[in-house]
């Protein structure tokens, strides 16, 4: 694979993504599929979001590799769902433009994702630009209202690829694999890599998170690889107990096994003490988890690292000490 880009509430900022080519064999078929004749309008105002969904559904369908070709505009898309499984054996989204979400956030504020893919396998998401929309909802929370929780891009089940260039800023939710353990029964997250990502004084960075409730899911064979992290309040977090308010989890662990997961190249600063933290569950600790060349610090000082029911080894430089 040369080098030449998942996407949960809406986050702050802009990101803009790393141009990646995929290594396709070129004597494979290449379908290709252009937002633009599903009826997509790059003028930022007209809601795009049926365009978006109908051309994923005519690649997922396809038996070729396909790639949806998004072009030079900015392109107004609601919460959208890219489902699996699909008949394609690789998918590439590649874009050209930018993604913009409602200006009133009180729309996504509604869903629990702006941009997630379920079920899918082969996908690679490559260059472009998302635009969420964030300081609307920041703002409204910074003055203590009544505000919705938002809605940031997510993976939640599957097999995918991605190399990007994020640049997310204020209050984003990071590059997030979550919505864990929402259900008993669910299919798992695995061999996901992040790469070549920078995150601008955003709440999280690469985190991992499920809820505190029984389920049959996993994650595992995930590699996040050369981040920048500038002022993150939590640059490195895998949480197992996630149970907001304590409403339908209390007193209970999380299901999901998390394994083989892979920190290599995490640089940069953290707005909060702790700069690593692994929570996870006492069912089911992670494990296989690898730090290297991690280097990591707070205000100019050495941070801390926290780790509960985590089994895993440190290579090379990592900085805060390690608690593996």
């Amino acid at each position: 694979m040369s080098q030449t880009m998942n996407l949960t509430r809406p986050f702050c900022g802009i990101i803009v993504i790393l141009f990646v080519m995929l290594g396709i064999n070129s004597t494979s078929a290449i379908t290709k599929y252009n937002v633009l004749n599903f009826g997509a309008k790059p003028n930022g105002k007209t809601d795009c979001t049926n365009a978006f969904l109908m051309a994923w559904e005519a690649a997922c369908a396809s038996a070729d590799s396909t790639i949806i070709y998004v072009p030079k505009g900015r392109y107004l898309v609601g919460s959208m769902v890219f489902r699996g499984v699909c008949k394609s054996p690789r998918i590439t989204i590649s874009i050209d433009g930018t993604l913009v979400a409602p200006l009133d956030y009180r729309l996504l504020g509604k869903s629990s994702n702006w941009l997630s893919f379920e079920g899918v396998n082969g996908v690679s998401i490559s260059g472009g630009a998302l635009d969420a929309k964030g300081p609307s909802l920041w703002a409204c929370k910074a003055s203590h209202t009544n505000c919705p929780a938002g809605a940031t891009p997510n993976v939640s089940h599957g097999d995918q690829w991605m190399r990007k260039r994020a640049r997310p800023r204020g209050e984003d939710h990071g590059r997030r694999i979550g919505s864990l353990a929402k259900d008993l029964k669910e299919e798992g997250v695995q061999n996901v890599t992040v790469k070549k990502t920078i995150f601008l004084g955003t709440q999280n960075g690469l985190r991992i998170k499920s809820w505190a409730r029984p389920s049959t899911g996993f994650v595992q064979g995930v590699r996040f690889m050369d981040s920048l992290m500038v002022n993150v309040q939590n640059p490195i977090v895998i949480d197992q107990n996630y149970c907001p308010h304590n409403l339908n989890c209390p007193n209970q662990v999380s299901g999901v096994k998390v394994k083989d997961i892979v920190y290599e190249g995490i640089r940069g600063t953290s707005s909060t003490p702790v700069a690593i933290k692994f929570d996870c569950s006492p069912k089911n600790p992670c494990t296989g988890i690898r730090l290297q060349n991690v280097n990591l610090t707070y205000l100019k000082k050495a941070a801390e690292s926290s780790c509960t029911n985590v089994q895993g080894k440190a290579f090379d430089i990592v900085r805060p000490e390690n608690c593996l």
